[in-house]
């Protein structure tokens, strides 16, 4: 199994993080994204290379801002 790069590895621990501080289920957090709840836990372990959008639907379910989730990049 290849390693998972670490930028992504990151983010998954920044949106895991903003997930939960919002008292939200991987579940819940997908419904609200409009998502697959198994892509939110891809995201959340660094599986998946992100778009742009799927982030902007992720932040918006979360209430939170896009920058949020770079912060210590």
């Amino acid at each position: 199994m290849p390693s998972v790069a670490k930028h992504r590895r990151a983010l998954g621990e920044k949106v895991r993080f903003y997930r939960r501080l919002a008292g939200l289920t991987q579940e819940k957090l997908a419904e609200k994204a409009e998502l697959a709840p198994s892509y939110v836990s891809d995201i959340e372990r660094g599986e998946e290379n992100v778009s742009a959008d799927t982030l902007a639907r992720i932040v918006k379910a979360l209430d939170i801002k896009f920058e949020n989730l770079f912060d210590g990049f």
